[in-house]
């Protein structure tokens, strides 16, 4: 097993579009040649695809709102800090 060979796969999986598409479309074809063994590519291939894809949404969100730190603080806490500034 190559579990961080996995782990990196999982990791892309979840935050690259593209490779999300093509694993969707061919598992086969997105998980050649990234050095997995037989049991984790059919374990990949029996992945939920709805929560596969509700997870890539929820993550990107998150990350998203981690680029922006002002705008995931709450609406009080913002004007809080404008108040103070002034």
């Amino acid at each position: 097993m190559s579990a961080a060979n996995l782990e990196s796969f999982l990791a892309r999986l979840y935050t690259d579009a593209r490779l999300r598409e093509v694993f969707l479309a061919d598992p086969a074809r997105a998980t050649r040649g990234k050095g997995l063994d037989d049991s984790e590519i059919e374990a990949l291939r029996q992945i939920d695809r709805a929560g596969l894809e509700l997870a890539a949404h929820s993550y990107a969100h998150k990350r998203a709102a981690h680029a922006r730190p002002n705008q995931s603080r709450s609406w009080i806490a913002r004007l809080l800090n404008t108040i103070w500034q002034s």
